[in-house]
């Protein structure tokens, strides 16, 4: 059997005397379409910055795809194939769509990335942002200055720039923080195009997006996993009502 695309296995973290993460173990197979949900300070956004690197865990280990990138640097597990967007925008708003993909492409291909002008000369890097965007639905975008975007469209975006760099694991934090109804179902359509060989781990507050789109779903509750099962057994799960409905759990 195929290792699994992301193993995360007794992660513990502290802060002092603050613990956020509590001996969380999660493991998702190729192609899973995984939610992390929990109510707000459950530490979520934590676990999300020690899997991608940026917060070092007070213990356990993390595996992708057997390979062990607990102690890995960020940029280094990007070329492993992880990679991950961001609840606030990482765009370059005075470029255009297709310019800010294809800066994406150039850090993957190892080109010189100090000035967009030189790329717009390489056929491999225009083709290459043009053919994502119009297998996204976003090729009408692609002129366009981000800065001039409503704010729905650069998310989608921002998906974009992160799919350029071909991960085989993705996390998404928060994609539909902000957006209005029409935008989400904009995002859930994009989402559910994805390959199935992406693995995805998404932490969302929106239930009807989780619901579209997972396959199984993890609830954090104070920085430890309350329960984990398919979308039919959360929905029927007294205890994860009661963490929405605010009273409190004791896991």
């Amino acid at each position: 059997m195929s290792a699994p695309a992301l193993e995360i296995a007794g992660i513990s973290k502290s802060f002092g005397g603050l613990r956020v993460a509590r001996d969380i173990s999660l493991s998702l197979p190729v192609g899973a379409r995984h939610a992390l949900i929990g109510p707000n300070g459950a530490g979520k956004t934590t676990l999300v910055h020690i899997v991608s690197g940026l917060v070092t865990p007070s213990a356990g280990t993390i595996h992708l795809a057997g390979t062990d990138i607990t102690h890995v640097a960020p940029e280094r597990r990007v070329a492993l194939g992880l990679a991950r967007t961001f609840q606030i925008s990482s765009l370059f708003p005075s470029l255009s769509v297709v310019e800010n993909v294809g800066l994406a492409f150039e850090a993957r291909f190892g080109l010189d990335r100090r000035i967009w002008g030189r790329v717009r000369d390489r056929p491999e890097i225009v083709d290459g942002a043009a053919a994502l965007l119009e297998r996204l639905g976003l090729l009408e975008l692609a002129a366009r200055r981000v800065a001039d975007l409503p704010y729905g469209q650069r998310r989608l975006v921002e998906i974009a720039l992160v799919l350029a760099l071909e991960p085989k694991t993705l996390l998404l934090d928060e994609p539909a923080a902000g957006l209005a109804a029409a935008d989400r179902g904009a995002l859930v359509d994009l989402l559910l195009r994805l390959p199935d060989t992406l693995s995805i781990l998404v932490i969302e507050h929106d239930m009807s997006l989780v619901f579209r789109l997972a396959q199984r779903i993890t609830v954090l509750v104070e920085g430890r996993i309350l329960t984990e099962g398919t979308v039919a057994e959360i929905r029927a799960d007294p205890r994860v009502r009661d963490v929405y409905l605010g009273t409190r759990v004791h896991a």
